[in-house]
């Protein structure tokens, strides 16, 4: 999420201004509801947006249908830091269904993403990694209201300064009129588009490429939000024509060495992975985004390997034990080597089918059973 975010793009844009369908089922704890508390707050907090610039008339429309949602304050408060490995992380990030969809959207946008790498110098396979990291190009843009997510966790207080900050700054695009309350939807954080800015980055780094007036990050069309993502990764020190970095001996560019997973593969990263991690501060991020960005752009796997996980398998083995779990009927989705929930339930189903110990790890002893 660019917790720094940008957007926009284009090229041919259509000026066509498709949008989601603004009838979204949310679930039941995902519904703004109007507490007696949280609309006392956001009487409290009208003075203060006023005081920024926001006009009554903006801020009576922006909360006319917003309300407090207990679930995002659930989500901030219980924010699960799985920790992964460099390897899972790039097998989820370098997914096939990932590839499949990001060769598509490239080919349809392809004059939209070469008329943004010639305006911001930024290399059009890197943006298109972020599209797909962010959103899996565009079809996960989220559905909760921006202005009921980041009222709620203002209101909630643990980190009110910063969520009041991205409140008012929802407001002023409202206020400017990029979108209306109800096409504002985003994640539980208030990120919103398809490569999730946060208000407070859509301020400063969102652009209009396609003239129409509006930087719509919110429109089926991704030329705004394409082209914003380029503009911010511009402003926050991409060097036009020098690689993120490579796999380390692989004849890339020059740079300073860094090996995220012990064990792992080593790469050699430039300062334009540094720009990649504002962005999104993590190193496995700015990497998954810069391999996903070779991938896409013709680029082969990574020639060296990971050493065995805390069981001693290595992916191939845990490969292994999801299409065993697969031929015998349980689901686990993809079998990319990455043991999450899915694959986690199957091996539990099986070994109680199986009368052996009921772990839910993918271990040796499941390994044999399955082979």
């Amino acid at each position: 999420m660019a917790g720094v975010s940008a957007f926009s793009l284009t090229a041919c844009s259509s000026t066509a201004q498709s949008t989601r369908p603004t009838a979204r089922v949310l679930d039941a704890d995902l519904r703004p509801v109007q507490t007696p508390a949280f609309m006392e707050w956001v009487a409290r907090f009208k003075p203060r947006a006023t005081s920024a610039g926001i006009s009554s008339g903006t801020f009576d429309a922006a909360f006319a249908n917003a309300g407090y949602i207990p679930r995002v304050v659930d989500r901030d408060r219980n924010q699960i830091q799985t920790r992964r490995t460099l390897e899972d992380y790039l097998s989820i990030a370098v997914s096939d269904e990932r590839m499949t969809k990001g060769r598509t959207a490239i080919r349809q946008h392809a004059n939209t993403l070469a008329s943004v790498e010639q305006r911001y110098g930024v290399d059009r396979n890197i943006v298109a990694a972020i599209w797909g990291m962010e959103s899996l190009f565009g079809e996960r843009r989220g559905d909760i209201p921006v202005v009921s997510a980041t009222a709620t966790l203002a209101f909630d207080g643990r980190r009110g300064a910063f969520y009041e900050s991205q409140l008012i700054a929802a407001l002023k695009i409202l206020e400017r009129g990029d979108t209306t309350p109800d096409q504002m939807i985003g994640s539980w954080a208030g990120a919103m588009g398809h490569t999730q800015f946060i208000p407070t980055s859509y301020q400063s780094f969102a652009v209009d490429f396609t003239g129409d007036g509006r930087r719509d990050i919110w429109s089926d069309d991704p030329t705004d939000s394409l082209a914003s993502t380029a503009a911010y990764l511009s402003r926050n020190g991409w060097q036009s024509g020098l690689k993120w970095g490579s796999e380390e001996g692989t004849g890339g560019p020059s740079g300073r060495t860094l090996q995220p997973q012990a064990g792992g593969i080593k790469f050699t990263v430039t300062r334009n992975f540094t720009a990649l991690k504002t962005y999104n501060n993590s190193d496995f991020y700015a990497i998954g985004i810069g391999h996903l960005a070779d991938r896409l752009g013709g680029a082969g796997p990574l020639r060296g390997s990971f050493p065995p996980d805390e069981n001693g398998l290595t992916k191939t083995d845990r490969q292994t034990v999801q299409r065993g779990l697969a031929r015998r009927g349980f689901d686990v989705g993809a079998a990319d080597g990455v043991i999450g929930g899915q694959t986690i339930a199957a091996i539990t189903a099986f070994q109680e089918q199986q009368g052996m110990a009921v772990t839910g790890v993918a271990s040796r002893d499941v390994l044999n059973a399955l082979r």
